[in-house]
């Protein structure tokens, strides 16, 4: 494949997709265990929630026939049967011109169809309770099934787990929950000049940045992070390594050695395993233009650029995509509209992820760039969002319309 023969980024995705060769298959955990994960399969429900009609109020459950008409000149006058007891089955029923007391949360005794609030009720004696406002067929009452229905998808495959859907399983009775397998992403580091940061750092070398970066990165993306530490730049090396990972992992990313150079192994190891090799080498992105994807062993492998900036943009736009397809999770994005502080000029040809910050003018959102290399460590870490110029705009003009992704 010729050399940075670059393609847009949906091509990128799209070779990338069509080269995949694994699947996750899925785990069975205690919904407790299961908060960030993605479900595996529909959930549905094996009854009505509730399963009884509920007071959503304190005061007397009645028949809404017996209050047509009433006002507090006028009141209707029922015999007082009893009370509702929290937590048990209603043991009786209600006939015309009776009521019964019945606290928020408690089941409606039959025949009772609406609850009137304790606000708009008298109580004339030990057995008398007056009405003085009317209420309609079941007001202040949730009926069966409101909330959930019997045989409802009441969680769909493919979601990501929340606080809240956890609440929802447990008041169906659920303990355990199919989710996803977590990918393991094996994460290589290369560079004659890169040092662990347990290591004294020297003049002309730098601390290994990117391995933590990705693998703070993949952990947050609901994948298992797996570090093969650093390899100088040797072939034998970086294979035998590259070998190791491909039988332990799912993705290897690969760090450094992907611009054309002949210090760089990294393109000649990808092509010297028995399958695919390189598929892509260039993509047209602003930074992150010399990346490298290949298929060794069945496996999807990337060699990342070296500078963080440009590794965390390839990141962002491609292998986290990646990782969402394979347990069919795809994050909803929803960007800030704003309008941009200034004018800022880019040449044609690559998509450009722009680092930005906001800043509240008069009531008004603005977004300005971090002014960065895609060398330097600082470059997100300064920013709030990101910007995607399309690759065939020259750039943003002031007080242009733009959209920030947050980080």
């Amino acid at each position: 494949m010729e050399l940075f023969k670059v393609v847009d980024l949906d091509e990128a995705l799209n070779i990338i997709l069509d080269n995949n060769k694994i699947s996750l298959g899925y785990e069975e955990i205690d919904i407790l265990k299961s908060l960030d994960r993605v479900l595996y399969e529909d959930i549905i429900s094996p009854f009505n929630v509730p399963d009884f009609r509920r007071s959503t109020v304190d005061g007397y459950a009645v028949r809404f026939k017996d209050t047509i008409g009433v006002r507090e000149s006028i009141p209707a006058m029922l015999n007082l049967k009893g009370e509702v007891i929290m937590g048990k089955a209603s043991d009786g029923d209600i006939k015309e011109g009776e009521c019964m007391y019945i606290p928020t949360g408690g089941m409606l005794p039959y025949n009772g169809d609406a609850v009137v609030m304790i606000e708009y009720t008298e109580k004339l004696d030990d057995e008398t309770i007056l009405i003085n406002s009317p209420v309609s067929f079941l007001e202040n009452v949730v009926e069966i099934g409101e909330d959930v229905r019997k045989d409802e998808i009441i969680l769909k495959k493919g979601i990501r787990i929340r606080p809240f859907e956890i609440g929802v399983m447990s008041s169906l009775g659920i303990k355990k929950v199919k989710v996803f397998k977590k990918a393991v992403i094996g994460i290589i580091s290369t560079g004659n000049e890169v040092l662990d940061i347990n290591e004294k750092l020297t003049l002309g070398k730098i601390y290994d940045i990117n391995s933590y970066l990705l693998m703070s990165l993949v952990k947050k993306d609901m994948a298992e992070a797996k570090s093969y530490g650093i390899v100088k730049d040797d072939y034998e090396s970086l294979k035998s390594i590259l070998d190791k990972a491909l039988d332990e992992c799912d993705i290897v990313l690969i760090s450094g050695g992907s611009s054309v150079g002949k210090k760089d192994e990294t393109f000649k190891v990808l092509n010297s395993f028995d399958d695919l090799g390189v598929l892509i080498h260039g993509i047209a992105i602003k930074p992150g233009k010399p990346t490298l994807i290949a298929r060794c062993k069945g496996k999807i492998v990337f060699g990342l650029p070296g500078h963080p900036l440009a590794c965390s943009v390839v990141y962002i736009s491609l292998v986290k995509k990646y990782i969402q397809s394979l347990i069919g999770y795809f994050e909803k994005e929803i960007p800030i509209s704003c309008t941009f502080g200034l004018n800022y000029h880019k040449a044609k040809g690559r998509a450009e992820y722009l680092p930005v910050n906001l800043i509240d003018e008069d009531g008004e959102l603005k977004a300005y760039p971090v002014f960065t290399k895609s060398g330097l460590i600082t470059g997100f870490s300064k920013a709030e969002g990101y910007i995607v110029i399309p690759k065939n705009e020259e750039g943003l003009r002031e007080n242009q319309k733009v959209y920030v992704y947050r980080l």
